[in-house]
């Protein structure tokens, strides 16, 4: 059930049906990502994911490892090696993997924490 929860994450992203992810973040979802302040809520989170995709022309985030667990009996966490492929909008291309953490309970997305080389992803961006 978790990862039913996270794979409708990644499809939701992947083909920019953010408003999918409304089916899987639960209404005090948190998004945490290296760099950035926090994003609280599922609304906010619902608003976060096109403005942050919007210079992508395309994007995919390929999961190439799941591992599971429970964090503290009472919530399962799931942890995803991701390689990220896109193209800008300038027709760019920019490759880079990342680290997602997801924290789910009763189903539902309730922390998303996500780690990437900053430095190497604003270097491809600034070209």
């Amino acid at each position: 059930m978790s990862r039913a929860a996270v794979e409708g994450y990644f499809a939701a992203i992947n083909s920019d049906s953010f408003a999918d992810l409304a089916d899987v973040f639960a209404p005090e979802v948190e998004i945490h990502t290296v760099g950035a302040e926090p994003v609280v809520g599922r609304e906010a989170a619902l608003a976060h994911f096109p403005v942050v995709l919007s210079g992508y022309a395309t994007h995919d985030d390929h999961v190439t490892r799941w591992i599971s667990g429970v964090d503290d009996g009472s919530a399962d966490a799931i942890v995803c090696d991701i390689a990220f492929s896109g193209t800008l909008t300038d027709g760019r291309e920019i490759r880079f993997d990342a680290l997602d953490v997801f924290d789910v309970h009763d189903g539902l997305i309730t922390r998303v924490t996500t780690w990437y080389d900053t430095r190497l992803v604003a270097r491809q961006v600034r070209g």
